[in-house]
C-alpha cells in the first residue's frame, strides 16, 4: 500500500497543481495520522479543484508505487555507492594510468544499480 502523500501529489498534478504551491498557501491541503497509521485528508481547501474521492485516489495506486519504489531504490543506491572523494581519486588515477580502481568502481555501481532496480 502507499502513502496517501504520494497518491494525493499525483492527484494533484494531473489537475495541473502542485503539493508545493499548495502547502506553501496556508497549508490548503493536511494530511494528518492520529497515530493509527491511517492517513487521512484532514483539510482540502484547494482552489478550482474537489477533494479527491477514495475512487480517484486508489485509480493512482499503480502509479504511486513505481514512484515510491525508484524512491526507496535510489535511496538504496546512493547509500552504497562509493564516496565522491572515492570516485575523484580512482579519475585521476586513471587519468595517471592506472584504472584498477575506476575499473572496480564502475563494476561495484552497475552490481547496485543491478540490485536496485528502477521501474
Amino acid at each position: 500500500m502507499t502513502q496517501l502523500y504520494t497518491k494525493v501529489k499525483l492527484y494533484l498534478e494531473d489537475n495541473s497543481k502542485t503539493w508545493e504551491e499548495e502547502k506553501d498557501k496556508l497549508d490548503n491541503i493536511q494530511l494528518l495520522d492520529l497515530g493509527d497509521g491511517n492517513t487521512f485528508i484532514n483539510r482540502w481547501e484547494v482552489s478550482g479543484l474537489a477533494k479527491p474521492t477514495d475512487e480517484q485516489l486508489n485509480a493512482l495506486e499503480a502509479e504511486a508505487k513505481t514512484i515510491e519504489d525508484n524512491n526507496r531504490a535510489v535511496k538504496n543506491r546512493i547509500r552504497e555507492y562509493p564516496s565522491l572523494g572515492d570516485i575523484a581519486d580512482a579519475i585521476f588515477k586513471k587519468e595517471a594510468g592506472d584504472s584498477t580502481e575506476f575499473d572496480a568502481l564502475a563494476t561495484k555501481r552497475t552490481t547496485i544499480k543491478n540490485k536496485y532496480t528502477k521501474g
